[in-house]
């Protein structure tokens, strides 16, 4: 991914308002983020937990979605849940469900479309080998890392498709 300026990932958000895009907090570290590691940058608001943003480029320009995750209570540490973009396991609250309010007139009925993706969105660190799950080992799969990358990115592509859907 081309690394992106505050100005550029303020602009590319689809699914809220100008004004929340201005107010919504940026990782503190743009500059010495791994973007040449980074198929997209996503994170968490570490003032509101609840909420994750994701940028992206798709259909050839840079697009951002917000994202809620549910109040929820306590998850068992004892099973493991995969997320649906990176297809890596994670025990406990490694994985949350994530919706983004759809783009347009549906999005503004309070339509949403959700998926379970990892919960500090940091999937293509993960597929990369560049960051650990909690879990001892990644699952043993016969894909290459080029074809998980492929296959996450169909997987964001599919869901960024429901999120432009009317």
């Amino acid at each position: 991914m081309e690394p992106l300026g505050e100005n550029d990932i303020r602009a590319s958000f689809v699914n809220c308002s100008k004004g929340e895009a201005r107010r919504l907090n940026l990782p503190r570290n743009l500059a010495e983020l791994p973007w040449d590691d980074l198929d997209f940058l996503g994170w968490r608001d570490p003032g509101a937990p609840d909420r994750g943003y994701l940028v992206t480029r798709y259909d050839g320009k840079n697009v951002g979605i917000t994202l809620r995750a549910p109040q929820s209570g306590p998850k068992s540490f004892t099973k493991t849940t995969l997320c649906s973009m990176c297809m890596t396991g994670h025990p406990g609250s490694g994985v949350s469900l994530l919706a983004a309010r759809k783009v347009g007139a549906s999005g503004r009925e309070g339509n949403t479309v959700g998926a379970y993706i990892c919960a500090d969105l940091a999937c293509p660190l993960y597929v990369r080998g560049r960051k650990a799950s909690a879990l001892v080992s990644r699952y043993r799969e016969s894909l290459t890392v080029e074809e998980r990358l492929a296959r996450m990115r169909a997987n964001l592509d599919d869901f960024l498709g429901k999120v432009f859907a009317e």
